[in-house]
């Protein structure tokens, strides 16, 4: 099986290169790489753990679109919050993005490796087409 890498590699704050792919496709399932609170400028969102989940959203929404999926093709979701305080907004936010119910889906808390609040990764099942 072959790997597809999917996206171009973005810098970070400084303009610093992230060495990672956004999206790699294996066969039927697409790995979708940790999304923050990103700008395109490579800073963080300002704002609390609503702007930061929106935003990171909104990133995951945009890899997924290079990946020709949506959030509906998503099986597992991997969510890390700064603060276990935030946990109910972040739901909040983030149900707006799965109105079907959503995801499996793995929420802890950690300390993040960039100053933002909030990290979402997620495993998407998009069958190749034949």
């Amino acid at each position: 099986m072959t790997l597809e890498r999917i996206g171009v590699s973005r810098t970070g704050a400084g303009g610093q290169s992230l060495p990672f792919s956004p999206a790699v496709r294996a066969g039927d399932v697409i790995y979708v790489s940790g999304q923050v609170a990103m700008k395109e400028n490579g800073e963080i969102e300002p704002g609390g753990i609503e702007a930061q989940t929106r935003r990171t959203m909104e990133n995951l929404k945009a890899v997924l679109e290079l990946a020709g999926c949506t959030f509906d093709d998503v099986v597992k979701a991997n969510c890390w919050l700064d603060d276990p305080r935030d946990f109910w907004t972040f739901n909040r936010v983030y149900a707006e993005y799965f109105p079907n119910g959503g995801p499996a889906r793995s929420t802890v808390q950690a300390t993040l490796m960039v100053d933002a609040k909030v990290e979402v990764d997620v495993i998407v099942y998009k069958p190749l087409a034949k």
